[in-house]
């Protein structure tokens, strides 16, 4: 079965992003097309990127790097749930990004953003750094506003209609997935 991995995008004391994941991750765990597992940056406990070799080479010296390679290599597809600092993603975010190459091609990616104006500018830098370790990116995205899916810019209260629009971006990005399988296996070989 597919496999998709949630990835909590923020480490950062007193976050929204687990909320948000947790939330995504119940909407996901109601379809029967993929399975759907929940991973948190803050228990990787990743350093700023320490490799002495370019990710690219796939020579990877620390136990840390080699237990996220494996974490990631599990799966097909990602949604990856960023917050928006100084209009981007978060540093943890893109450095768990920048760690590995391989683990991360042919796959595909969808984003969830939550920020000011619903991580919109966060997705947008996403979308580049993920072409770059070959990972194709879904069109649809789902963006809370901390002024409406937030009481008090911090409990999560999301309306209503993110539920279909987390359907929809699901579709598209378990599809890609599996469209993606053939590339996955030829690298492979």
């Amino acid at each position: 079965m597919t496999k998709i991995a949630i990835i909590i995008g923020s480490v950062r004391p007193g976050r929204n992003g687990e909320a948000v994941a947790r939330w995504v991750l119940d909407q996901a765990r109601r379809r029967d097309d993929a399975e759907y597992d929940l991973i948190d940056l803050k228990d990787m406990a990743l350093p700023l990127l320490d490799e002495p070799a370019p990710p690219s080479f796939g020579q990877y010296t620390n136990e840390h790097t080699k237990a996220w390679a494996s974490t990631v290599a599990a799966y097909d597809g990602f949604v990856l749930v960023t917050p928006e600092y100084n209009h981007s993603t978060s540093g943890a975010l893109k450095n768990a990004i920048d760690f590995l190459y391989t683990e991360w091609n042919n796959k595909a990616a969808a984003f969830v953003g939550y920020g000011s104006v619903g991580g919109a500018r966060a997705i947008e830098h996403l979308r580049g750094i993920m072409a770059e370790v070959q990972v194709a990116t879904v069109r649809n995205t789902v963006m809370f506003s901390l002024f409406t899916d937030f009481t008090d810019f911090s409990t999560f209260t999301p309306a209503e209609h993110h539920k279909g629009e987390v359907d929809a971006m699901l579709d598209q990005v378990v599809a890609w997935s599996n469209a993606l399988k053939p590339l996955r296996a030829s690298a492979d070989a």
